[in-house]
């Protein structure tokens, strides 16, 4: 085990007054420990209702630093270096991700961050990233409200929320030229209401008329007032945000409801395989829009050299089909290795203006932070389940499907 990696995992619980540790696991013992190590840690969601997407984030990571490992490291000036990933569950918790943030830069001296899923966690975290100016890569945030100017060590790989919304309406105007109307209903969370409100605001300039928005609490375990208004209001288009398990209620009481129509959204809840599962044929004609599809066709540097690299190693590790969590945080990790071998060394400050500077070309596609850390815009994915399978419908050169009506 050993060989294919530094790794410790280990899982977090909350006392009165402070962190208790509570290890699932302790650190492998091996001489090579004694070595120097380069130390990214990672709040994980693997408990709690981001549990899904949190294992997404800990499968990946752990196959890139085998991977790195397994190659001899990180080159650093004229070292290189094993890497040392350090997990802790926050238990989908905002509050204990930004305690155990402080645990690992304290205590466990990382030098760099991996966030949590989420916007929202991830402008937790990023903060504590901040105030200890340890660089903080960001795969699974993408509002661009998180990037403000004075998160200087935060740096995302996933591109703005803008450029999905902007192009979905486009594209669903083309392909249904009679939709004329749209219902939003948003979870009230960072990333979710940012989409709300985006597809609204694009709707808006696209010509539709919003015959229905609303927000739902975090937490919310009935949509069904929501979806009864939604169903008065008869909209050419529903679209809904939220996390895997808000969207997998909601289709399961639109159904129970009658609620309809040509066009049904869902953000981000199609692309990822645990919301087909959790449906089955009521997943079918629901659209989204994604980061990154495995028929993508990029090449570049780092431990996946193509797509298809990456894609057959997900697929021989897991079984399944890796989605833009998957790709986006493996990913994240190639940008630590090109900005440590430009830096030349650990020191914060160097390391993270070589971040800043990044401009790569990876199986995952580009990445080019812009002025606030973000990843510059592309063109992304539109989806949409059909016969209970991801199919893509957009941009042109990887579609395999056209789109078709809610059945």
């Amino acid at each position: 085990m050993f060989a294919q990696g530094i790794l410790r995992s280990a899982r977090a619980g909350l006392l009165a007054g402070g962190v208790a540790t509570g290890l699932l696991a302790a650190a492998l013992t091996s001489p090579a420990l004694a070595q120097e190590t380069i130390k990214i840690g990672a709040p994980l969601a693997l408990t709690g209702g981001l549990a899904d997407e949190g294992h997404k984030q800990d499968v990946v990571w752990k196959m890139w630093v085998e991977k790195i490992n397994a190659a001899g490291g990180i080159q650093v000036g004229d070292k290189k270096l094993k890497v040392e990933l350090i997990e802790y569950d926050y238990q989908s918790e905002g509050q204990r991700a930004s305690q155990l943030a402080e645990k690992l830069i304290n205590d466990d001296k990382v030098q760099f961050l991996f966030s949590p899923f989420g916007s929202g966690h991830t402008k937790i975290v990023a903060g504590v990233g901040e105030r200890y100016q340890v660089p903080t890569i960001a795969c699974v945030a993408s509002s661009e409200s998180v990037y403000d100017q004075t998160l200087k060590y935060l740096f995302g790989t996933l591109s703005p929320n803008g450029g999905m919304t902007t192009a979905m309406v486009k594209f669903f105007k083309e392909k249904f030229p009679k939709t004329k109307s749209i219902a939003v209903l948003g979870r009230d969370d960072v990333f979710p209401k940012s989409m709300a409100e985006g597809i609204a605001k694009a709707a808006e300039a696209g010509g539709l008329t919003i015959a229905y928005k609303e927000l739902y609490p975090v937490g919310t375990m009935d949509h069904a007032a929501a979806l009864s208004s939604i169903k008065a209001a008869k909209p050419d288009w529903i679209y809904i945000t939220g996390y895997t398990q808000d969207l997998i209620l909601a289709r399961k009481q639109m159904q129970d409801l009658g609620v309809t129509a040509p066009i049904v959204t869902m953000v981000t809840g199609p692309s990822y395989k645990e919301f087909t599962d959790g449906l089955g044929p009521l997943a079918n004609g629901i659209s989204s829009s994604s980061w990154w599809h495995h028929l993508t066709s990029y090449e570049g540097q780092g431990m996946w050299p193509t797509t298809a690299a990456f894609y057959e190693d997900f697929k021989a590790r897991t079984k399944g089909d890796p989605d833009y969590v998957h790709g986006s945080c493996a990913a994240a990790g190639e940008v630590i290795v090109d900005a440590l071998a430009r830096a030349g060394s650990l020191d914060k400050a160097k390391v993270r203006d070589a971040i800043a500077a990044t401009d790569i070309q990876t199986f995952y596609g580009p990445i080019k932070f812009g002025p606030n850390g973000m990843n510059l815009s592309r063109e992304l994915p539109i989806i949409q389940v059909q016969d209970q399978a991801i199919k893509v419908l957009a941009p042109a050169a990887i579609k395999n499907a056209d789109m078709i009506a809610m059945p």
